[in-house]
C-alpha cells in the first residue's frame, strides 16, 4: 500500500472497463492484484451499479462490494481494513453518511485511509471525504452539506456536467461555506495526506479549480490537469 494516505475525488466517473482512470487507481495501490471494494450506499446498493463496478475492475483486481441495506457483514471493520482500494459510488450523500455513521463505517474508513488504503469515489463518493460538499441530497436546488472531514475545505463535483453547479458553489463560498475544489466530470483530485498532489483526467479539456473568497469576491483558479494515456 502507498506509504502516504491517498484520496482520489472524481467530479464524475463512468466506470467503463479499460478506463485510464480505473487503471490509474489500480496503479496507486502498488499491488500486483489489488483487493478493491465498492461501496454503493449512496445509490441504495444498486445492483446495476455493483455489476458495473465488477465489470470495470476485473480481472486486474480482486473486486468485492459492500451492501449496507439489509444486514451488514459481521466483520465490517476487518473487511474494510483488508482492502488496497475502496471506491465509493454516487447518489444521495446525506443518506449515505447517515447509514455509514449508524454502522461505524466512517470510523473504519478513516482507519483504513490512515493505514494506507487508497480511498476514491465519484460525486457523493468524492465530496464525502471533505469538510463539506455541494449536494442535491435534499432538493433539486443545490445545498452545502457537512461531510467526513478527512480532507480540509469543500468540494463540488460535476462542475462542467450540470449548469447549476458553478453558480451554486460560488453562492455558497461567497457566504460562510469553506473554500475548496471543483472538479469536472472524468477529472480527479488526487490528495496525498491532506494536500492536493495532482489533478488527472481521461477527457481532453476536463479540469479542476480552486474556488475561494478573496477580498469579498469569489475567485476561481484553474488547476493544471494531467491527461492519462489511453490504450486505444
Amino acid at each position: 500500500m502507498p506509504a502516504t494516505p491517498t484520496i482520489v475525488a472524481f467530479g464524475g466517473h463512468d466506470l467503463s472497463p479499460g478506463s485510464p482512470l480505473n487503471e490509474y487507481l489500480v496503479a496507486l495501490t502498488e499491488a500486483e492484484r489489488p483487493r478493491v471494494l465498492f461501496i454503493g450506499t449512496a445509490s441504495g446498493d444498486s445492483d446495476m451499479y455493483v455489476a458495473r463496478f465488477h465489470d470495470a475492475f476485473r480481472p486486474p483486481a480482486e473486486a468485492r462490494h459492500l451492501r449496507l441495506f439489509g444486514i451488514p457483514p459481521p466483520s465490517l471493520r476487518e473487511l474494510v481494513l483488508d482492502q488496497d482500494l475502496i471506491f465509493v459510488g454516487g447518489g444521495n450523500t446525506a443518506n449515505m453518511l447517515a447509514v455509514w455513521r449508524l454502522h461505524g463505517l466512517d470510523r473504519f474508513l478513516r482507519e483504513a485511509w490512515e493505514a494506507g488504503t487508497v480511498l476514491a469515489g465519484t460525486s457523493a463518493g468524492a465530496i464525502c471525504w471533505f469538510d463539506a460538499g455541494v449536494t442535491d441530497s435534499f432538493r433539486v436546488e443545490l445545498d452545502g452539506l457537512d461531510c467526513l472531514g478527512f480532507l480540509p475545505g469543500s468540494c463540488c463535483p460535476h462542475y462542467d456536467g450540470e449548469e447549476t453547479r458553478r453558480p451554486a458553489y460560488h453562492r455558497l463560498v461567497a457566504g460562510s461555506f469553506p473554500a475548496g475544489y471543483a472538479a469536472d466530470d472524468l477529472c480527479g483530485l488526487v490528495f496525498r495526506g491532506t494536500e492536493l498532489a495532482e489533478v488527472v483526467t481521461s477527457q481532453p479539456g476536463a479540469g479542476a479549480y480552486r474556488v475561494e473568497l478573496v477580498e469579498g469576491e469569489v475567485r476561481e483558479t484553474p488547476l493544471e490537469a494531467r491527461e492519462l494515456p489511453s490504450k486505444e
